[in-house]
């Protein structure tokens, strides 16, 4: 039984089925046995609380054992003042130094300074080991696992000490940063002739241009030549630039007209069929050439394939073609205007490959993670980038940073522009990084990012009212927190604190009825609230007629979606013209009706409304001898008689009774039911 998906899987060498080894945390990685050093003898310490200690957040104080005589003949303290004071002699505290036999000094010298451990001092009878270590308070060993794996140390550096500015209100003036002058590098707006007339397939060949769809064509061919010497059974004809628009039409077809399965589109036998997509290619074509679209050379692919486990293996190999072609058109046909938006956008798919990525928080859980700035006016997907891993970007300050630097250069754009950004990639540095390249940066922020104010001096609670707004400024980075169903807290180098904005809100009296109240709002949040949403509207346009479609490929389904991105960025770039021209655009559906129609090279025609049943011809006097059938109850065609001709018929209509010729030469039949001004009205024969 035929398959609906595809069928076959051509390229058994390509890129298998490993998940990424980043999503987790092996052991191995730390060479210090942190088991080492553990001696039964200090788990087992009797530890006493002082009972006369004050409850509260202030810890116990911990009591040790009674002096006592070690081995070497040391005393150890009995404080009560001094618990964590060591044995009389030593030249070690609790987190200091010790000092160490002559043979283990070599092997501390040789450790990393993070993985040199502070040895242990046993105040029992044991003597010091700079392989043991301090027992924790029984306050402690109850909340913490003693042995419990440590965390790498992170790359970056250690936080740095935070403002010790008060939180200010609203109340407080706040005069803003210095304003960007905008100066984009083009005019914004479609890069096109404003005054010239595009049809569909006109601003559609804008991006896939017949010089990327000849290279598509070229490397299909060769993955098709491919795929059958090495055994697979199957008809090819090399595919030409038409019959590939061809193709890329039929793919908007079936986004149009839904079926459960795609053999579906080519039933003859049954009350569903549909005949258009038999009419344009056969259905073993159209399956033969989705199982052997290829975008990169195969030959190449076996290159890069044989370079895996090293630096200079590409993942991205079998999309740069055509993803790097779609991205210089995305970025040569639009100019974006000021405000832009960067987030992440997830295309569906549970393909075996290390490039998957889970997001709970998204509505497409599983599938390929792409960074995307787009225009927060209409959606435009300005530029992108897929998502490979921590080494997606070598600039090396995280990949949250260095994304949102790469898609936001100002070599391509200018400078001025105001871009929105999710907690995802807000911080501090990347918002001053932004700002000394003359781009300004508003989004969300989490509290826990390097460089944000820890001042507890005048901050929110959990008792403030709803509406509560505080913020601090550092130059021209300026940090709000707001209380709203929730505390927000937000970073920007475009505004002031405050403008004087409010915003309504329900609020449920005591009595228990709502009613409506107007609270304070920072400008930040409300110009973010505006601005934030572009990739998202790029998201939903792209859905209403996606040819994304499950593939035996994983680079086939980046393919589809590097068509919805065509698709999507001719159809605004169509309402931007008719803006500029003051004329009606087509709605998304009638935009893609008309490229499937020229892509296909048909037209679309508008079909008449049925006659009704009841007008058909019947003989005006039935006769049983065949002879006489031509000319018996002749009588003059009323539409002839109307036009100034003389002309009998024997037929007329069974509903009203009009005498109409019907021959081949002359239809009054038709004409007289059809035709404006030629209403059926009630006959008055003249023999009565």
């Amino acid at each position: 039984m035929e398959s609906d998906t595809e069928m076959e899987d051509f390229d058994s060498s390509e890129e298998g089925s490993n998940w990424s080894d980043d999503s987790y945390l092996a052991d191995e990685d730390f060479s210090f046995d942190y088991q080492e050093g553990v001696d039964p003898h200090e788990d087992a310490l009797d530890w006493e609380e002082d009972s006369n200690e004050s409850a509260g957040d202030t810890p116990p104080r911990v009591t040790p054992r009674k002096e006592s005589q070690s081995e070497s003949g040391v005393k150890c303290s009995d404080s009560p003042e001094e618990p964590w004071l060591p044995c009389k002699g030593s030249q070690s505290t609790r987190t200091s130094s010790v000092k160490t036999d002559e043979d283990e000094a070599p092997l501390l010298s040789t450790l990393q300074p993070d993985q040199q451990r502070s040895p242990s001092v046993n105040l029992s009878t044991k003597t010091y080991s700079p392989r043991k270590r301090v027992p924790a308070s029984p306050s402690l060993k109850s909340k913490v696992p003693r042995l419990s794996t440590p965390r790498k140390t992170s790359h970056l550096p250690h936080r740095t000490t935070e403002s010790d500015q008060p939180w200010k209100t609203e109340k407080h003036p706040d005069e803003g940063p210095q304003p960007l002058r905008f100066c984009p590098s083009r005019p914004p707006g479609p890069q096109v002739d404003p005054s010239a007339m595009y049809s569909p397939l006109d601003l559609f060949q804008m991006f896939f241009t017949k010089v990327t769809v000849r290279t598509l064509c070229d490397n299909t061919n060769r993955q098709a030549a491919r795929n059958i010497g090495r055994g697979k059974k199957f008809k090819w004809i090399d595919i030409t630039v038409k019959e590939f628009y061809k193709f890329i039409g039929l793919v908007f077809f079936t986004a149009l007209v839904k079926t459960k399965a795609i053999s579906d589109y080519w039933i003859t036998n049954s009350i569903f069929s549909i005949p258009f997509p038999a009419t344009v290619m056969n259905r073993d074509r159209y399956r033969i050439i989705s199982w052997n679209i290829h975008m990169s050379d195969p030959d190449e692919d076996a290159v890069n394939d044989s370079k895996k486990g090293t630096p200079e293996y590409d993942r991205l190999f079998r999309l740069k073609p055509l993803m790097n072609d779609i991205r210089h058109a995305c970025m040569s046909c639009f100019h974006p205007h000021r405000n832009l938006a960067v987030d992440e956008r997830m295309v569906a798919s549970k393909a075996r490959n290390g490039l998957i990525e889970y997001i709970k928080s998204k509505p497409t859980k599983f599938g390929f993670k792409i960074f995307v700035l787009a225009d927060s006016s209409n959606g435009y997907t300005v530029d992108y980038a897929v998502y490979i891993g921590k080494n997606t970007f070598p600039v090396g300050f995280g990949i949250c940073h260095d994304s949102v630097m790469s898609l936001v250069r100002p070599s391509v754009l200018g400078s001025g522009y105001h871009v929105y950004l999710d907690n995802y990639f807000s911080s501090p540095k990347l918002f001053k990084d932004l700002f000394d390249m003359k781009m300004g940066a508003c989004g969300t922020m989490r509290e826990g990012r390097l460089g944000f104010p820890r001042s507890e001096e005048n901050a929110l609670t959990k008792k403030s009212p709803r509406g509560s707004l505080r913020w601090i400024r550092e130059g021209s980075l300026l940090f709000v927190k707001w209380k709203d169903a929730r505390e927000v807290s937000m970073g920007t180098t475009i505004h002031q604190a405050y403008g004087g904005e409010t915003i309504k809100r329900k609020r449920k009296n005591k009595d228990g009825k709502w009613s409506h109240e107007s609270i304070p709002v920072p400008t930040p949040i409300l110009e973010y609230n505006k601005n934030m949403g572009g990739v998202d509207l790029s998201d939903q346009l792209i859905t209403y007629f996606s040819a994304h479609r499950k593939t035996m490929k994983w680079y086939r389904t980046l393919f589809y979606h590097f068509v919805d991105i065509a698709t999507t960025n001719s159809y605004i770039i169509h309402k931007d013209l008719c803006k500029v021209n003051k004329m009606q655009p087509m709605t998304h559906k009638e935009f893609t009706q008309a490229l499937v129609a020229q892509l296909c090279e048909v037209s679309i025609e508008t079909q008449s409304k049925p006659t009704n049943t009841g007008h058909t011809p019947v003989p005006i006097k039935p006769v049983a001898d065949k002879s006489k059938r031509s000319s018996a109850g002749r009588k003059r065609c009323e539409l002839c008689k109307k036009s100034g001709h003389s002309k009998d018929t024997p037929w007329k209509c069974n509903e009203c009774g009009v005498p109409l010729c019907v021959i081949p030469d002359r239809n009054c039949f038709h004409d007289w039911h059809n035709l404006e001004g030629m209403a059926p009205v009630e006959y008055q024969s003249s023999d009565s």
